[in-house]
């Protein structure tokens, strides 16, 4: 098993913002977290990421709990996160950007190598190297985010919102990138909104409501789930 988590509670200013979520993610998997807006999904992939505070459960990662090891240390492990909102460096070119995802030692040694693999998979942005990020689409935006993070060498990346502002177009082509990551054995964790694409292409699915994990299953599953068809697919 890849990544355990175990019980986790987070709390803002005494308000509970996760309950007690329990979930793994097996090696290989693209495994979502639905829910609506305020149910806990971005807080979920923050704790794990070590930039939220828990106030209470454990995180193993690999068989190792690392529920007290700093989130900078975590990306070198290979935890790694798209953020929502990309957080690229405006006034840098593509290209640094994407380099400033290699910092550490174990993705340093292959910076080279992993850059070809980014230009091949996204050849857009190497047509892009030299350009400014600000001055970038959305959708482009979007794939220097996800190609900085590659950089990093994951072994389990987590993508926070990733369709957020796309249109149909770009959100069809992000799912299909997706799903090409996922194929070259980089196990992905997935929070998204649309909950209908997400859950044609996962292999499992956890629910997020008010903090609590409510349903999980596949991606079949869910799409079929009574409940999940009315919350979240207005059927």
């Amino acid at each position: 098993m890849l990544l355990k988590v175990e019980n986790l509670s987070v709390h803002y200013d005494g308000m509970q913002a996760l309950g007690g979520v329990s979930l793994e993610v097996h090696e290989g998997e693209t495994v979502s977290i639905v829910g609506s807006n305020g149910a806990g999904k971005s807080t979920l992939i923050n704790s794990i990421s070590g930039t939220r505070k828990l106030s209470g459960g454990k995180i193993f990662f690999e068989g190792k709990d690392i529920t007290a090891i700093p989130a900078h240390e975590r990306v070198p492990m290979g935890i790694v996160q798209v953020p929502e909102g990309r957080r690229l460096f405006p006034l840098m070119s593509v290209e640094e950007n994407l380099l400033l995802g290699s910092v550490h030692k174990e993705a340093k040694k292959y910076r080279n190598e992993t850059l070809q693999e980014v230009y091949q998979l996204l050849p857009r942005l190497e047509e892009r190297k030299n350009q400014v990020a600000k001055t970038l689409s959305g959708g482009e935006q979007q794939m220097v985010a996800i190609g900085r993070a590659l950089m990093s060498r994951p072994k389990l990346l987590m993508f926070d919102e990733p369709s957020l502002g796309l249109s149909p177009l770009l959100v069809k082509n992000l799912f299909a990138l997706i799903q090409q990551i996922s194929q070259r054995g980089i196990t992905i964790m997935l929070v998204e909104q649309n909950v209908k694409q997400t859950l044609q292409i996962v292999d499992r699915s956890y629910v997020l409501e008010n903090g609590l994990i409510t349903i999980e299953g596949t991606g079949r599953d869910l799409l079929n789930d009574s409940h999940v068809k009315k919350a979240f697919l207005g059927m």
